[in-house]
């Protein structure tokens, strides 16, 4: 079949141009100025569109197998294609934990099934996810995209340095969750302003930093690919930039909510509940600046859904995470693009071109390529509602919010996974 989307502004050769591309059995096969229509089976015109290489999240939690009733793999494919998604990175915290080839399995067989979008599992560093007996790397290397333990820190340090050295030894990256289990006592926002005024218990910084602080080390010792999960305070920014400025193979992600909210925005319910928390407007501002000067690679949502009832007990009993793979894009575009602070070239960078190159995962609008696309209008304002998710989970810090940028369809390998109705 031959699908031919006509006079679109099209991220290309990374710049916005003018294009015609056509589509021929899911490969893109012709980009041009112009392209006749009378040969396509679907034409789009796209006039008032912008077309994007289809998004790239290397952190997004799936839950299935293992948690169903909050997120299948199908209901949380579907609200990835929702937010302009075409390829993520599933985290491994499941039951049973992918540690080894046969529980890899059981999770891979759900995602050939299932999946309207590309989907690359994590297996994890340790036997599940215990930080203790390192689990099967060498058999899974081949089957997983990298090695995470995410949603707890791997604590012994001897632990990491195996688990680096055969990630090494395999040509795969470590993608670490960095949190030392001794410096939470007990806390589940940050320690910070909010929390002393409204008696909770805090999390602080250091509890992050002084992991990844470690990891460093032992990254330039071994040589391995290393990528920090969603950093959230600027003693970890500046961390990864000196690392960077000496050689060291690392990158790193941070999440929208990290950027546009701090623990001066919580309110008490769930919805505001992550691990790492909201940190403070400082934390909030180095970010940024990690974001303008490269420190930060790209943006990962770390989509986190629960139930109703999980996010309905406040902020001390809620669980930790919150949605955020529907509204990445429209969040980022309202509070960075349209506000001056990056253009929306380097907006495509952080939520697409960057992952793919690091992680090899993923595809450009390119000759010859998967047709991984994703349409937006620009121009068409909304209020986010979470009952208008396709995700089975409802809980943003964004509940609410004004934001301009709506999806109007997605394209994953030429089909059509998600379009406006």
């Amino acid at each position: 079949m031959k699908q031919l989307i006509k006079n679109a502004k099209v991220y290309y050769d990374s710049q916005f141009v003018r294009k015609d591309i056509l589509i021929d059995n899911g490969i893109i096969a012709e980009i041009s100025d112009s392209l006749a229509p009378c040969d396509a089976d679907n034409v789009y015109c796209f006039d008032d569109y912008f077309v994007f290489p289809g998004f790239t999240d290397v952190h997004v939690h799936l839950r299935e197998p293992g948690f169903s009733y909050k997120e299948t793999i199908l209901s949380g494919t579907k609200a990835c294609a929702h937010g302009g998604y075409t390829t993520v990175c599933s985290m491994p915290n499941l039951n049973p934990v992918p540690d080894s080839v046969e529980h890899l399995r059981e999770q891979i067989d759900i995602i050939k099934r299932d999946a309207v979008i590309n989907v690359h599992p994590y297996a994890s560093i340790t036997v599940k996810q215990m930080g203790e007996e390192l689990s099967d790397l060498s058999g899974m290397a081949d089957m997983c995209v990298a090695f995470s333990d995410d949603g707890r820190g791997v604590q012994n340090g001897e632990t990491m340095l195996e688990a680096m050295k055969i990630a090494k030894e395999h040509n795969k990256m470590i993608v670490a969750h960095c949190e030392v289990n001794d410096l939470l006592d007990g806390g589940y926002i940050h320690k910070g302003k909010y929390a002393e005024e409204h008696g909770h218990k805090g999390i602080c910084s250091e509890s992050e930093w002084k992991q990844i602080e470690r990891d460093i080390e032992l990254a330039k010792k071994t040589g391995c690919a290393y990528h920090v999960c969603h950093i959230s305070t600027k003693e970890s920014v500046e961390l990864i930039r000196q690392a960077k400025k000496v050689g060291v193979d690392i990158t790193c992600e941070t999440g929208p909510h990290y950027l546009v909210l701090s623990d001066k925005d919580l309110q008490e319910h769930g919805r505001f509940k992550m691990n790492p928390p909201l940190r403070d407007e400082s934390d909030k501002e180095a970010l940024i600046q990690g974001v303008l000067d490269g420190t930060i690679d790209m943006i990962a949502t770390d989509h986190a859904p629960h139930s109703a009832e999980e996010k309905s007990k406040g902020l001390e009993k809620s669980n930790m995470g919150v949605v955020g793979i529907e509204t990445a894009f429209s969040v980022m575009y309202t509070y960075f693009v349209k506000t001056g602070i990056i253009s929306l070239e380097k907006l495509i960078e952080l939520l697409s071109i960057n992952a793919n190159k690091r992680f090899n995962i993923g595809s450009g609008i390119e000759i010859d390529q998967k047709a991984d696309l994703t349409v937006f209008d620009l121009n068409s304002r909304y209020r986010i509602n979470p009952n208008e998710f396709l995700s089975k989970g409802r809980s943003t810090p964004f509940e609410d919010m004004d934001v301009f940028g709506k999806c109007i369809m997605t394209m994953c390998n030429g089909n059509i996974v998600w379009e406006a109705k």
